[in-house]
């Protein structure tokens, strides 16, 4: 949970929805249970529902019901509480649903998310829930290319476990809205799922807010950490499995991924083709970057040009202390601006990209990593010089790998075409993939295509 969604929410592809998330019963009669008039607090536990099948399309593929247990039951119904929000209307799912990558903004397209006031915005773009159960703690790692800040939740790395996320959006302002801990508590208590928290976490539980509180965050977290949000059945999943294989461009754009002197996604979005251990292919390595991602002027913040978000240094969060790991020669301003890479599982579906959302494509996306060095003013204007990072702080800018290595008179680090082939694959990481019974091409990788003269298009 990171921020809300428009309530409007459309349906989801019945296929993405089959597969993503399965047979945990993410369901409309949930929502729709959460939203119901609310009957007087009782003290009788009430059974745990029996999962019900996700709607299917006309010629619908056969699914194994994937059984809850009651904390999970009791995160889904939070997870889907509309109510939770001030004013009502507003739920985790408002932004985290499968039918944009477990990622969206509230009916927002400034690439920020809308809160539950209306025309409210946040200052960062939401971030995907899937897979977050594997994100690691904050921390300083010694890695070959020298010290690196990994892992915490949120693009700032401030909340150290999944159930800490969860709680984050219940009391901010441009989020959820709530004004304290307490307030959540109370509605919870009298929701129709008050029942369950009492029987898992017994009778007197709403008598402490503050462990209440804490107790909504787990049962979040253990929804959140259930299959349905970490599935692995991308294309990408079923070829590394050899159970079909990658079409002659979806191959080509992998081994651009993989060129460690090209494109060398892979040196931020971790793979491992070669493995069929899905947490090898996890497509991040949680540590933080600062990329220079041009300026969001739809951002409400940034109408002051004196503000700037700092990322590990703020303003959501205090700046971490350093550990000793970090060599003596750098100090916390050498990590100022930098953010968390997010892992690209289900990345084609998503609405914004980026820390800022500045970005609201992926060719776009795709297209910065190629010109960045190349063609500076197409990003930042007449200036040519990166925008939305103080003076002090532009030092940190990674340039000590490709593709952010070039100087500029070497043109793109690889052409438009490539950059499609790129996005192709990129595509194959979404979930809900079904296997085809005619594969296109053989799933062996090629070598990587030489550079070529042709630029970008401006």
């Amino acid at each position: 949970m990171h921020s809300p969604q428009s309530p409007s929410q459309t349906a989801l592809p019945p296929q993405l929805l089959r597969a993503a998330m399965g047979g945990v019963f993410f369901l409309a009669s949930c929502i729709a249970q959460a939203q119901a008039p609310r009957p007087p607090v009782t003290s009788t536990p009430t059974p745990i529902p029996t999962p019900i099948p996700s709607p299917v399309a006309s010629n619908p593929i056969p699914q194994t019901p994937v059984a809850q247990t009651r904390l999970e039951t009791i995160g889904q119904m939070l997870f889907t509480d509309r109510n939770l929000s001030v004013p009502a209307g507003t739920a985790c799912v408002s932004c985290h649903t499968a039918g944009t990558g477990f990622a969206s903004n509230h009916g927002s397209r400034n690439g920020v998310p809308q809160g539950s006031i209306a025309g409210r915005l946040g200052l960062r773009n939401a971030m995907s829930n899937a897979y977050n159960s594997f994100v690691p703690s904050f921390s300083f790692q010694s890695r070959p290319l020298g010290v690196v800040a990994v892992g915490g939740h949120f693009w700032d790395g401030r909340a150290d476990t999944l159930a800490q996320q969860a709680l984050g959006p219940f009391l901010a302002a441009a989020e959820m809205n709530n004004p304290d801990a307490a307030a959540v508590v109370q509605k919870v208590a009298a929701a129709p799922y008050a029942s369950l928290m009492r029987a898992e976490f017994g009778n007197t539980i709403f008598s402490n807010p503050n462990l209440a509180f804490q107790k909504i965050g787990e049962a979040i977290a253990a929804y959140e950490n259930n299959p349905g949000f970490r599935s692995f059945t991308s294309k990408y999943d079923a070829f590394v499995q050899g159970k079909t294989t990658l079409a002659a461009n979806e191959l080509r754009g992998m081994n651009l991924f993989m060129d460690t002197r090209r494109a060398n996604c892979v040196s931020c979005h971790s793979m491992k083709p070669s493995s069929k251990d899905p947490k090898d292919n996890l497509f991040t390595n949680f540590a933080f970057f600062a990329l220079g991602v041009p300026r969001n002027t739809a951002i409400p913040q940034n109408v002051n040009p004196s503000f700037f978000d700092l990322g590990i240094c703020g303003p959501a969060r205090t700046k971490p202390a350093l550990t000793s790991v970090v060599p003596a020669t750098m100090s916390i301003e050498d990590f100022c601006g930098k953010f968390r890479m997010p892992s690209l599982r289900n990345v084609a579906l998503r609405e914004a990209y980026m820390h800022n959302g500045f970005f609201k494509n992926l060719n776009d996306v795709v297209a910065f990593y190629a010109t960045r060095n190349a063609d500076p003013r197409r990003w930042y204007g007449p200036s040519g010089i990166a925008n939305d990072l103080p003076v002090a702080y532009r030092k940190n800018i990674v340039s000590d790998r490709a593709p952010f290595n070039r100087p500029a008179s070497a043109g793109p680090a690889f052409t438009a075409a490539e950059g499609d082939d790129l996005v192709a694959f990129l595509r194959t990481l979404s979930d809900g993939y079904t296997t085809s019974a005619t594969p296109s091409v053989a799933a062996t990788p090629t070598p990587a295509t030489s550079i070529t003269s042709n630029p970008f298009g401006k």
